[in-house]
């Protein structure tokens, strides 16, 4: 997600900035039934194979244009659409009225996004994208639990998402939160004090004060992708190059979303 992208909407080769994430275990198929009864149609035809080449379409896509289909092309996507977004270039695309009737009886997403809630970095802002284009799920500082778990499987196992992006950001509050509060030893009221256990293992000793919440950003990003990739359904897709789980963050200073490694 940096200026080394290409839209699938976009023309010319450029070099592609990120990897697809390695494989992993095996896990089982699909549900058809639930699938179908919550999205209203079957998923849309798009080939998820693990090829590198994204597929051109128009610049002004109508609701049959062709959507990523694969982690490669979902990730092309969402590095044009982030650069048009920092340069002040944004499209707002996927918001017209042709594409809102499609959108009343079927949805495919390319890309589910699993960031933060704060309110500086909604991602279909950043990466300048429409309706129907992302699913997202928004908690403080990324933490998992079984509703969370069960949204990003639902849209990578019923609607066929190719792509899952853990999405930190720097100056994160409930990551500051976290880490003041293992310094301190306070227990935070109602229901914080799981956020704060959750991010616990990703704190940096090796650093202090905002250097030591910068890089536990980071770190608790790796980790909740690692814990991602580790379920046993998501890794078998995985493993056959039909999904990619991938950690970035996004920099409040200069709007730009980079993949961390």
């Amino acid at each position: 997600m940096n200026s080394h992208a290409t839209s699938h909407r976009g023309t010319g080769p450029e070099p592609h900035p990120f990897a697809v994430a390695r494989p992993a275990t095996d896990g089982t198929a699909r549900r058809t039934l639930l699938r179908t009864a919550l999205t209203g149609a079957a998923a849309l035809g798009a080939g998820l194979g693990a090829t590198g080449t994204a597929t051109a379409a128009p610049t002004t896509p109508g609701p049959t244009a062709p959507r990523p289909g694969t982690p490669d092309e979902a990730l092309r996507e969402l590095a044009a659409g982030n650069r048009r977004w920092r340069t002040y270039r944004e499209r707002h695309p996927h918001e017209n009225p042709a594409i809102r009737r499609t959108l009343a009886t079927s949805q495919h997403p390319f890309a589910v996004v699993l960031g933060c809630i704060d309110s500086r970095v909604p991602p279909e802002l950043v990466f300048d994208q429409g309706l129907g284009d992302l699913m997202t799920v928004r908690t403080a500082g990324e933490v998992l639990d079984e509703a969370v778990l069960g949204s990003v499987a639902y849209g990578v196992l019923e609607l066929g998402i190719p792509l899952v992006v853990v999405l930190g950001h720097q100056s994160c509050g409930a990551v500051r939160a976290a880490v003041a509060a293992e310094q301190s030893g306070e227990h935070l009221p109602a229901h914080m004090q799981y956020l704060v256990d959750q991010i616990r293992p990703a704190i940096d000793h090796g650093q202090e004060g905002d250097a030591r919440i910068d890089v536990t950003v980071s770190a608790n990003v790796r980790l909740v992708r690692s814990r991602l990739a580790a379920e046993p359904e998501l890794a078998a897709r995985i493993a056959t190059g039909k999904l990619a789980i991938v950690g970035a963050r996004y920099e409040l200073t200069t709007q730009a979303v980079n993949r961390l490694a």
